[in-house]
């Protein structure tokens, strides 16, 4: 498999570490949602916000075969970007600071770039092992 001098695990890439901090700040601000919200803006928002890093992991076991692992960082990518949705729709509803939903944010805009690089250089990761 490629040599990933910068990795041993999933655990220590930066954009996991990233999606994981995401996914806790939603946790934290979505438990003052309302109770009725529980169901639909709470429940969305943090299962989309906990599958960005389970998407990461699942890609890093996937790197033998490099479109199964492309697969991941997309899927990755597009839980963040509906992460964005109920983050923003938090917002709208005043559920969320603009300190707290600009955090939150930057954040998933920088684990979308991130995940574009890891499909963009799939080599670095994939191959055949040792």
């Amino acid at each position: 498999m490629a040599d990933l001098r910068h990795a041993s695990s999933f655990r220590d890439l930066i954009v996991y570490q990233k999606a994981r901090q995401a996914s806790r700040l939603v946790f934290e601000a979505s438990k003052s949602f309302p109770r009725e919200m529980t169901y639909s803006l709470t429940d969305q928002g943090r299962r989309a916000a906990w599958s960005v890093g389970a998407q990461i992991a699942e890609a890093w076991g996937k790197r033998r075969y490099g479109r199964h692992f492309v697969s991941k960082p997309t899927d990755a990518d597009a839980e963040q970007l509906e992460t964005q949705h109920w983050v923003e729709t938090a917002s709208d509803c005043g559920l969320l600071t603009a300190e707290q939903r600009d955090r939150i944010l930057g954040l998933l805009d920088e684990v979308g770039r991130m995940s574009h690089s890891m499909m963009a250089k799939a080599d670095q990761f994939c191959g055949e092992p040792d």
